[in-house]
C-alpha cells in the first residue's frame, strides 16, 4: 500500500488525528512502518500472521511497562476490526534516539560509554526475565513449551528446506551442531520466562548525545521462552565480550552462555527459512551466505 492509502485509513479510524507529515521507515521485515508527524510509529502487520501476533504484543506492552527501567512502545492507535494485511495496525508515540547500530556501538566504546549501556541492558533484560508470567500474562503459558520439541522441529525444516542448496561442508557443520545440542537434557534445564525475542541491533535505541540506552521497541517476537535466547541476540549484535558487564547485573550469565552460544549460532538459518516462508530473497541469501 502507499503511504497516502495508510494516511487514509489511520484517518478514516482516527478522524481527531490530523496528519501534516508521514513517511515509510524501512527496516521493518515484517510490518510496514510509517512514522506519522515526526511523533508517532504506526506498524501495518504485512503477513496475516502477523495480526494475532501484534495484539498479543499490544497486551504484553500494556501489561509489562510499569515493570521496566527502559521505555517501551505505548500503544494509543488501534485497529484490528478488519484483520487482513495493511488495514490492521497499532500507533504509538515515537521514543528518543536511534537504532544502536553496530557502528554506534564503537562510537560509544571510544566514548567509555559502553559500561553504562550494558548495565542498562543487563538491568532490563533482569527485569522482563523475572517478571511473573503466570500471573501478569497467563495466557502466553503454552501448556506443553517444549524447546528440545521446537529445536528438533527447526532442524527439521533446515533440513529440508536449506540442506539441498548447501555445501556438503555446511551439512555437515550443521548436522553434528545440531544433534549434539539436543542430545545433552541439561540444555534443556531451565526455567522459561518471558522474553524480547529480537534483541538486537534494530530494537535497541541510543541517545549518542546522552550516551545512553532512550528505549526498547519491536516486542512482535515476545512471548514464554528461553532467557538465553535474548542475550544470543545481544552477543551476535554486539560480540561476546560486551556480556562481561552484564555479570554485576545479571547474575545468571554464566549458566546461559552454552544455549546463548547455540541459539547464537542458529540465527543466519532462521533468516533463511523466513525468507523461504515469506518469499524475501534478501533474507534467505543473507542467511545462507555462509552456507553455499
Amino acid at each position: 500500500m502507499t503511504t497516502q492509502a495508510y494516511i487514509q485509513h489511520i484517518q478514516a479510524i482516527y478522524p481527531e488525528l490530523t496528519i501534516t507529515s508521514a513517511y515509510f521507515n524501512e527496516m521493518g521485515q515484517n510490518n510496514d512502518v510509517l512514522i506519522v508527524n515526526d511523533a508517532y510509529v504506526f506498524r501495518f502487520p504485512k503477513y496475516t500472521a502477523g495480526i494475532e501476533q501484534l495484539k498479543v504484543e499490544t497486551n504484553i506492552l500494556r501489561t509489562v511497562k510499569p515493570y521496566l527501567s527502559l521505555p517501551i512502545p505505548a500503544p494509543v492507535y488501534l485497529s484490528f476490526a478488519e484483520e487482513t494485511p495493511g488495514r490492521v495496525f497499532a500507533g504509538y508515540p515515537l521514543l528518543e534516539g536511534e537504532p544502536f547500530t553496530r557502528e554506534a556501538f564503537r562510537a560509544a566504546s571510544r566514548q567509555n560509554a559502553v559500561p553504562t549501556v550494558a548495565t542498562q541492558l543487563a538491568q532490563f533484560l533482569h527485569e522482563l526475565h523475572q517478571l511473573p508470567v503466570s500471573s501478569l500474562l497467563p495466557e502466553l503459558i503454552p501448556g506443553d513449551f517444549d524447546m528440545a520439541k521446537q529445536l528438533t522441529e527447526l532442524y527439521g525444516q533446515i533440513v529440508s528446506k536449506l540442506f539441498p542448496a548447501m555445501r556438503e561442508q555446511a551439512k555437515k557443520d550443521v548436522a553434528e551442531r545440531f544433534e549434539a545440542y539436543l542430545a545433552d537434557p541439561a540444555h534443556f534445564d531451565f526455567q522459561p520466562c518471558l522474553t524480547h525475542g529480537d534483541f538486537g541491533i534494530g530494537n535497541i535505541l541510543y541517545s549518542p548525545a546522552k550516551q545512553r540506552i532512550t528505549g526498547i521497541i519491536d516486542f512482535g517476537g515476545s512471548g514464554v521462552g528461553d532467557p538465553a535466547y535474548d542475550l544470543a541476540g545481544l552477543c551476535a549484535s554486539y560480540g561476546e565480550p560486551f556480556l562481561q558487564h552484564f555479570t554485576p547485573v545479571y547474575p545468571q550469565l554464566e549458566q546461559v552462555m552454552t544455549r546463548m552460544r547455540f541459539y547464537r549460532s542458529t540465527f543466519a538459518l532462521e533468516e533463511a527459512l523466513f525468507g523461504l516462508e515469506n518469499d524475501d530473497e534478501t533474507a534467505y541469501h543473507a542467511g545462507m551466505r555462509d552456507y553455499l
